[in-house]
């Protein structure tokens, strides 16, 4: 189970099916900060206060930040996917593919199609 934090582009859907693999996921909607246009090295310092890791799909500036800063519970960037089950499905199996998330940077793509 890891604890992560999903930024305010983040689909509710796959939120409620990481939960149901186990994961315990807070929203930025959740925790107040949805909505504000929240710069992302402020998201990147929340997330590390609160212990847990980055589910994002702002690939770019999460890998930079990443880059800049590793010293965080870790970084999950996903390209987009339309099939909300299949998204949650390789999150989860990327997340269970390592053994700790911290400092790391996890890539989910789509599958080719």
């Amino acid at each position: 189970m890891a604890r992560i934090y999903a930024d305010e582009n983040f689909l509710l859907p796959i939120v409620e099916l990481l939960r149901a693999f186990g994961h315990d996921v807070l929203t930025s909607r959740e925790a107040g900060k949805s909505g504000f246009g929240i710069p992302d090295e402020e998201v990147l310092a929340f997330a590390i206060s609160n212990n847990r890791a980055v589910l994002t799909r702002n690939w770019g500036d999460f890998i930079r930040l990443h880059r800049l800063q590793q010293n965080h519970a870790g970084i999950i960037v996903c390209k987009e996917d339309l099939n909300i089950e299949r998204q949650a499905t390789r999150i989860n199996d990327a997340i269970f593919a390592e053994e700790n998330l911290r400092g790391k940077l996890i890539r989910v793509i789509r599958p080719p199609r």
